[in-house]
């Protein structure tokens, strides 16, 4: 079991109120991600969850029972961190059975444990390496394989993958996918990086200041954004927001459209406007146009690659049905 529940959790640094008094519940088995912006209070969060930093105010339930004053190691819970923090001096072996020799362990046990472990982080054939002959990814592995052997009630990770390339942190983001899916185990993962979320996620946290500004899959927060906030946050391109006349024209202070949600015609569109970049990449490509009236430049996410340079002009036909609009407050007109 791996419920973890925060019932007015609040931290404060002296005077600096970092996180107000929120709630959360996180269920059984799923992989909840906590993103925003650098600052936005993620990490302090997975912090509190684990004890590594006290709660100013509130209580955090893990499995039905409060852990607030708990010390991090009798919560029944495994953090992996960006730094992969091994012993260089051990092996493998030794260092994915270290926390099991701290508990005194029968040697047999830890064996079976660290094989168990190891085979499925596709490290037997490492396991008498010691860390500086291995990859980025592979001691990644091991940090995690070092975690998996104390069979926590969840995982906390904080923003592991962000010393690895573009390539291997899409190759490691599968491998914790396949990990949950094996081992059905409570995972909270932090990242600034909202691609990262959208793909992992069955529960998405979103942060700004402290506060969480909307909880839900991601699907949902891709459909439906609560505020500006999160939909200027989620998406990639991130969504185009219109102010002025134009968002009067429906009714809204603010207008939401997303890039791949405005088409390109012939002729008769919404708007017509001049390209100012083109970005190819192949499989899609982004144009960014000027508008009269527009403050901002519109992205445009066009399938395939499509014969338009700097300098064209372009008609635009926004989806009406994917408009989203918002108040003078931010916050959604339903």
């Amino acid at each position: 079991m791996g419920r973890i529940v925060l019932e007015k959790v609040s931290k404060t640094f002296g005077d600096v109120e970092v996180i107000p008094p929120l709630d959360l519940a996180i269920e059984d088995g799923e992989f909840a991600v906590f993103v925003g912006p650098s600052g936005c209070g993620k990490s302090t969060l997975l912090r509190l969850i684990a004890g590594l930093e006290d709660t100013s105010s509130g209580e955090i339930i893990i499995d039905g029972e409060t852990v607030t004053e708990v010390s991090p190691s009798k919560r029944g819970l495994a953090m992996v961190f960006q730094s992969y923090a091994l012993y260089p001096h051990m092996t493998v072996r030794k260092n994915i059975a270290f926390p099991l020799r701290m508990e005194k362990m029968d040697q047999s046990e830890i064996d079976a444990k660290v094989d168990i472990a190891a085979t499925s982080l596709n490290l037997t054939d490492y396991l008498d390496r010691k860390p500086g002959q291995l990859s980025g990814g592979q001691r990644q592995r091991v940090a995690i394989g070092r975690a998996i052997v104390r069979e926590p009630s969840a995982f906390l990770f904080d923003e592991p993958l962000s010393n690895l390339d573009a390539a291997l942190r899409v190759g490691m983001r599968m491998e914790i996918l396949e990990l949950h899916n094996k081992l059905k185990t409570t995972m909270i993962y932090v990242t600034h990086d909202q691609v990262e979320a959208m793909t992992m996620a069955d529960k998405i946290v979103v942060l700004q200041a402290g506060v969480i500004e909307q909880v839900g899959t991601p699907l949902e927060l891709y459909r439906a954004p609560r505020n500006l906030f999160v939909a200027g946050f989620i998406g990639s391109p991130k969504m185009n927001l219109i102010a002025g006349e134009e968002a009067a024209k429906h009714g809204a202070t603010t207008i939401g459209i997303r890039p791949e949600h405005i088409d390109i015609v012939t002729s008769g569109g919404v708007w017509e406007g001049t390209v100012s970049v083109s970005e190819h990449l192949g499989s899609d490509t982004f144009l960014h146009v000027n508008v009269d009236g527009i403050e901002e430049p519109l992205t445009v996410r066009s399938i395939g690659d499509i014969a338009v340079r700097h300098g064209d002009k372009v008609s635009l036909s926004p989806r009406l049905n994917e408009l989203h609009k918002f108040r003078e407050d931010g916050l959604r007109v339903e």
